[in-house]
């Protein structure tokens, strides 16, 4: 028998730029929902990918002096990289510009076109070109687009229109009977309240000004309306409309497709619209959520309040970050991001809470028992209520997250992880321990709690997905000890010898870290914006080494850098670069690979055999999307245009270190 199947996805993303803490809300909220489904024993379909057609990309393109496809590799080469290093578990990744959806984008277009649902005439009106989106006079806010407040275009051009208008009736009768449909309900009233019943205009789709997007196959002067375009990719990652159609005739409808709540319109009136008109059933729910918002404005590049998630992994670990992004805001909800709320959490929850439960009952096990628990041990007070909250978890987390509510579903989750804190409080082991004939209700508690953790750590899956298995290398817990369903059992842990492992969550002196990060932070350039010192900031981390003042540090300071001895063993130059090139390092038995500002200096025959100092402490960086493992050392003369690596003599081994 098959088994039931889960279809979820996201917006596929606009490659404009790098993707900010913002996107990866929606993306890490999807994966937790395709990680819990799967766990379920779902067949899961999670999809996400990149929009790539449209006017705007054509003209950021063309101010970097590249093709738009040429622009759009690069980007979509760092949104991949960044759902990798956060463990997005998507089943599809595509790409508008895919060959597949392409092809599918013509024929539903043709589709309609052939049932007199597009018709050609002409589009005289307001265009928002970042946000790709065609407005009315009375939707514009004071002549601004209502979306991203920035200035629209008045575009008259021929064009393509959908019969939008002809669907009206169909979408509100749809939406009054199926009330989960949009979700959460403030977004369903104002689709009902502000687009629909006002009523609907036809839409334009098809453009004649620029040519970056999906030929129509029959007036190739026009190319696919960019939403018509991305919106399609729901199903032509299926292969609708293609040779195997079998993933679509599995997965469609969606059960759910998460978007934020700015293109909320797109998803819930234009999709749907365009699914009637193709005789397909209708996703089953579309889930429009909140922003995170830094400093009360939405997280925006041009507002210059990107926040990396490449930095703050880096800093606090992934699952600290994805913990946070479904704990902080109610699905549904803005929220509000700042540096503080995040050491908060890490601190509160993460490090005093469940690291601290994990910690202290591997350790008492090892004290008590010298690390192999005798069995279940004897039942006592307290244990009753102890079983009761953990055995109803499984439950309500699931009945929680069914409703894609994420954050409280870590509520209850961390209500159980208190509950067992409390427990050690209220059975003191410390106190058992002293008592030889109280050795099996010893035994008895340190059972309990790790039973406990165990379900609390299997329950925490789709959430951190690496937390559980540091949690059950500690405590030796098996992958028959692990499955979801066990969740809702007790009795489950096998004892076998703990292992005290590192601290899951190391506690961060909150005023240290805030003085750390406000340092590191641009500062405002004369015009009141960080835009100038951060381009001169990325400028020298992308080219290489720049000389400056002379500054004095401590002795402590210089001791924190670890300079060791490595060997070029090969080099080359970077690709559309005349400044770097990228060296592998032998340094001891280790390889390494650095990024080096040096190519008019050096060419990589030059370089390859010599034997120099590398920083080799210092954190990984991407340097034009490669990464780079350290910083070699040079003596740059700027008055004199000269620079000089500094190299070992004698025959020294690589890794040695520099002393």
């Amino acid at each position: 028998m098959n088994r039931k199947t889960f279809y979820i996805t996201t917006p596929i993303y606009y490659p404009s730029g790098k993707l900010h803490i913002g996107h990866s809300y929606t993306t890490v909220a999807a994966d937790a929902m395709a990680r819990y489904k799967r766990l379920q024993g779902y067949d899961v379909m999670f999809l996400t990918g990149t929009d790539e057609h449209g006017q705007k990309i054509q003209r950021v393109a063309a101010e970097n002096g590249v093709t738009p496809k040429q622009y759009v590799d690069r980007i979509v080469s760092g949104i991949k990289d960044l759902w990798r290093m956060m463990k997005i578990s998507c089943d599809k990744f595509i790409r508008t510009t895919d060959d597949e959806h392409v092809a599918c984008v013509q024929k539903i277009f043709k589709v309609l076109y052939d049932k007199g649902d597009i018709y050609k005439s002409e589009y005289e009106g307001w265009y928002c070109t970042p946000c790709e989106s065609f407005w009315t006079e009375t939707q514009l806010v004071n002549g601004m687009c209502p979306d991203c407040g920035r200035p629209v275009e008045r575009t008259r051009e021929e064009s393509y229109f959908f019969r939008l208008s002809k669907y009206q009736d169909r979408l509100i009768k749809h939406i009054e009977e199926n009330p989960d449909f949009i979700q959460p309900v403030s977004r369903r009233n104002e689709m009902l309240n502000n687009f629909l019943r006002p009523g609907l205009e036809d839409l334009c789709v098809s453009r004649t000004s620029f040519d970056w997007g999906i030929p129509v196959t029959f007036d190739e002067k026009h190319v696919v309306y960019v939403w018509i375009d991305a919106l399609s990719n729901y199903i032509s990652a299926l292969g609708y409309l293609s040779d195997n159609d079998e993933a679509f005739r599995r997965y469609w409808p969606a059960d759910v497709h998460l978007v934020g709540k700015e293109i909320v319109r797109f998803h819930t009136i234009i999709w749907p619209a365009m699914l009637m008109a193709l005789d397909l059933p209708l996703p089953k729910q579309v889930f429009g959520h909140g922003w995170l918002v830094l400093e009360g404005g939405k997280m925006s590049k041009s507002k210059g309040n990107v926040v990396d998630p490449v930095i703050l992994i880096e800093k606090y670990g992934l699952d600290a970050i994805r913990y946070f992004l479904l704990r902080e805001v109610p699905f549904g909800a803005d929220g509000v991001f700042s540096n503080e709320a995040l050491i908060s959490r890490i601190n509160s929850d993460l490090a005093n809470d469940l690291g601290n439960l994990v910690s202290r009952t591997v350790a008492m096990i090892k004290k008590y028992f010298d690390g192999l628990l005798p069995g279940q041990g004897e039942e006592g007070e307290f244990d009753s209520e102890l079983k009761k909250e953990l055995l109803g978890l499984k439950h309500r987390t699931e009945e929680l997250l069914d409703n894609l509510q994420f954050s409280l579903a870590l509520t209850e989750i961390w209500k159980a992880i208190s509950r067992t804190n409390k427990y050690i409080d209220e059975t003191v082991p410390w106190v058992l321990a002293k008592d030889e004939s109280k050795k099996d209700r010893l035994a008895g508690v340190l059972y309990n709690l790790a039973e406990s953790i165990r379900i609390v750590s299997i329950l925490l899956q789709p959430f951190m997905p690496e937390t559980p298995v540091k949690i059950w290398d500690q405590l030796s817990i098996g992958t028959d000890e692990t499955g979801w369903e066990t969740a809702g059992q007790w009795g489950v842990y096998k004892p076998k010898p703990v292992r005290q492992g590192e601290i899951i969550f190391p506690r961060i002196d909150m005023e240290k870290e805030l003085e750390s990060l406000s340092s590191a932070a641009p500062n405002p350039g004369k015009d009141g914006s960080a835009e100038k010192d951060e381009k001169k900031q990325k400028s020298q981390d992308a080219e290489g080494p720049a000389s400056g003042d002379i500054r004095q540090i401590s002795i402590e300071d210089f001791a924190k850098l670890d300079l060791r001895v490595a060997k070029v063993i090969a080099a080359e130059r970077v690709e559309k670069s005349d400044k770097l090139l990228k060296l592998k390092l032998q340094v001891g038995a280790e390889e390494r690979q650095v990024v080096s500002g040096i190519a008019e200096y050096y060419s990589p025959e030059e370089i390859t055999g010599k034997t120099l100092i590398l920083v080799a402490n210092l954190k990984p960086a991407r340097i034009r999307g490669i990464e780079s493992q350290g910083m070699i050392l040079a003596a740059a003369d700027e008055a004199g245009g000269r620079l000089t690596l500094v190299t070992v003599d004698g025959d020294m081994p690589s890794g040695a270190k520099v002393s």
